[in-house]
């Protein structure tokens, strides 16, 4: 594995694989808490639109450049990055280099492709809306962060996207996809120094200055018990609380915690509590946000509205519990091999451990694969899950619910 930072600033990692698919793809320190005010969803937008013509392309020699070959040209966007990035067969890194490049440095945003594309992602919005199981987190952070840039949802309102421009979209990469925000990754079967020259070749005259907008850590608030009724027949509800960011040491005791109570797997806590034991829920889960200068952890569940006050005691008990009585290290033991053993199952998901090497170099300014995060957990001691279920406790949780 190579890892380099270019003259202007772009950092870059490439790995040779033994697969014949290549992975390659740029990681941008943009968000939706950068879309700036009044632009609210203008992150998303722009990873919607950056693919509908450049200086040198049309919309349909963009989608095309890659599946032409079976390739796939795709982004998503969350609060903190943006990430564009092509999956095609090896032999092919050269043209998809060139392409992400491309429409970085010479998106143009046509109004015409603008305007189709601005209706697509309100049809979008409405779909949210529609799903009381999404919309609900959307809802909750616009309470728990409110009066911050977190607060709103990542694609916006119907209205804030009615107002957006194609200038807005050039403005946002101009000032948001610098050389300092950005990392790219390549993991392909080909020469690692080849790939990497490649890259520079087309990302080292990358040239964005950005307007020095600094994120700002938003204020922690009382905590909110809300109902909102929407007329549905289940209830909808997470409970949660403000924690830490992601750079904190004891985010892998956290991770943990989070696998234990509602971790993916039928055995986890609050599963086995709520769900196998009493049949109050249909689904629970737990989740961690963790950002740039804070985080959140989230635990959802679906119930009849009738039951949300028990399960929510119950949540609050098992984490009470943890806090409370030290694992004996035979139970410790077995949580933390599940947790590492479900790393190692992630690590065959070949796409996202290609994310993953760029994401991880652009927050943390190292690559933490599979193997290291494994051996943070497995140095996690019982009491320090003890201490981390302990903090959680501590906190008064927040609670909506849509009904």
């Amino acid at each position: 594995m190579i890892i380099t930072t270019f003259s202007n600033g772009v950092r870059a990692v490439v790995r040779r694989s033994d697969s014949q698919v290549s992975y390659i793809g740029a990681a941008i320190a943009a968000g939706s808490r950068d879309d700036g005010e009044g632009r609210d969803g203008l992150a998303h937008f722009v990873e919607h639109t950056i693919f509908k013509g450049t200086r040198h392309r049309s919309s349909w020699h963009i989608s095309n450049r890659m599946e032409s070959i079976g390739g796939e040209l795709n982004a998503y966007t969350t609060k903190e990055e943006t990430l564009i990035y092509t999956n095609a067969p090896a032999g092919h890194a050269s043209r998809a280099i060139e392409l992400i490049a491309d429409l970085i440095k010479n998106a143009i945003f046509p109004d015409a492709e603008i305007e189709r594309e601005r209706d697509v992602i309100i049809e979008e919005i409405h779909s949210y809306a529609d799903s009381p199981s999404d919309a609900v987190y959307d809802e909750f952070d616009e309470l728990l962060y409110a009066g911050s840039s977190l607060a709103h949802n990542i694609l916006g309102s119907e209205q804030s996207v009615e107002a957006l421009t194609g200038s807005d979209g050039r403005e946002f990469i101009e000032s948001r996809y610098t050389p300092s925000n950005i990392v790219l990754y390549c993991v392909d079967p080909g020469d690692e120094q080849k790939n990497m020259r490649l890259l520079e070749k087309h990302f080292g005259d990358l040239s964005f200055i950005g307007d020095e907008r600094h994120r700002r850590a938003p204020e922690e608030l009382p905590p909110f018990r809300e109902t909102r009724d929407r007329g549905h027949q289940q209830a909808n509800t997470i409970i949660g609380t403000r924690l830490f960011a992601r750079n904190d040491q004891r985010r892998h005791a956290l991770f943990l915690l989070n696998n234990i109570l509602g971790g993916p797997c039928m055995n986890s806590r609050l599963n086995r509590e709520l769900r196998e034991k009493r049949g109050l829920v249909y689904t629970v889960d737990s989740a961690l946000t963790l950002m740039s200068d804070c985080g959140s952890m989230l635990i959802y569940f679906g119930s009849q509205p009738g039951k949300v006050e028990k399960c929510a005691r119950i949540i609050s008990d098992e984490i009470a519990r943890l806090a409370s009585d030290r694992l004996s290290e035979r139970a410790f033991t077995a949580a933390r091999d599940q947790y590492c053993g479900q790393l190692t199952v992630s690590g065959d998901q070949r796409e996202n451990c290609a994310m993953a090497l760029a994401k991880s170099l652009l927050y943390f300014g190292e690559v933490h694969d599979i193997a290291h995060t494994a051996a943070q957990i497995r140095a996690v001691t019982p009491d320090d899950l003890r201490d981390i279920a302990a903090l959680v406790a501590s906190k008064e949780l927040s609670r909506l619910t849509l009904t």
